[in-house]
């Protein structure tokens, strides 16, 4: 066996139903690859449905009492019996070729690589609306970059960075790295996010070789209820308090208090669009911005955003 698949996963069979079909359609034979479904503290009726498609696909079933994706990836790895896991999300489906692509960049010559990214093509519930920022697909997960090469070098493009929507990892290097930061990613409907990011660049810094490959992809569905200004607003505030986190984490601090001037700055002209209703288009290239620097300052002013997140799984709130 040469590869665990791990598919992590909350009260959302209907998604991972539609990735394992696709996982049934890989062009490689079943034995060289190994599927790992954690169940993140689902709810009883989906993880009777999610334990029903283990035993139909043949997958081996984590099941936790704790909700957080990265407590998920991090029993993924430690349950894992290979020497890479392959991340993907539960509502992305990987293309036929996504597992043979995998090993065969795994086997490239050089260096061994402790992270692969790869491209992650959008596949909508619903049409992208005329609104939405184009500058921000990425915020969907949506990858496109054709190439490939280390990440934070010229080979790739500056912004770009991995999401473990289809994130392969070796799985001694990701343990021996503390794994995926508890203290980032989803919680629930809690959008922090970055702890691939994270991970990626602890490895990277620790001198591992983390790359992008473009022949390694999968489509994400993205769900219709996120194309709305307010989950836009909601997804970047989030973000801005991840960024401080994430800075934080990597031992960058002073690059958090060089930012906040310009966030307050940002947050002090802006302020009035605040008024506007969440829901509205109206002036929305404002208040994304807005969203961001809000959820940066009070994460850099001492914000304790996953305690915050955890509370919002405990007690879901309208998105």
């Amino acid at each position: 066996m040469d590869l665990t698949v791990c598919i992590c996963t909350r009260d959302r069979p209907q998604y991972v139903r539609d990735c394992l079909n696709g996982l049934r359609r890989q062009t490689v034979p079943r034995d060289r690859f190994t599927i790992l479904l954690v169940d993140s503290a689902s709810a009883a009726p989906a993880a009777a449905d999610l334990a029903g498609l283990a035993t139909q696909h043949n997958a081996r079933l984590v099941r936790l009492n704790q909700p957080g994706i990265s407590l998920a990836r991090n029993a993924g790895a430690w349950a894992a019996r290979t020497p890479f896991i392959a991340y993907i999300d539960d509502d992305a489906i990987p293309a036929p070729d996504w597992v043979e692509a995998i090993l065969d960049s795994i086997a490239q010559p050089g260096r061994r690589p402790a992270l692969i990214g790869g491209r992650i093509l959008p596949k909508w519930e619903a049409p992208l609306p005329a609104w939405w920022p184009r500058s921000l697909r990425g915020v969907l997960s949506i990858i496109e970059h054709e190439g490939n090469g280390e990440y934070r070098t010229t080979a790739v493009p500056e912004n770009l960075e991995p999401y473990a929507a289809n994130m392969v990892v070796h799985v001694l290097s990701l343990l021996a790295a503390g794994g995926f930061g508890t203290a980032i990613g989803r919680y629930g409907d809690a959008l922090l996010s970055d702890e691939e990011v994270q991970l990626a660049w602890t490895l990277q810094d620790a001198g591992y070789s983390v790359r992008y490959d473009s022949r390694i992809v999968v489509h994400h569905q993205i769900q219709a209820r996120r194309l709305d200004p307010a989950w836009l607003l909601s997804r970047l505030y989030w973000q801005g308090a991840s960024t401080v986190l994430t800075r934080r984490l990597l031992r960058r601090p002073d690059t958090v208090w060089k930012e906040l001037p310009r966030r307050m700055l940002v947050a002090a002209l802006f302020a009035p669009a605040a008024l506007v209703p969440r829901h509205s288009t109206l002036l929305l290239g404002v208040r994304w911005r807005l969203a961001y620097a809000a959820g940066f300052i009070r994460a850099a002013l001492g914000w304790r955003a996953t305690e915050a997140a955890v509370r919002q799984t405990a007690t879901p709130v309208a998105a």
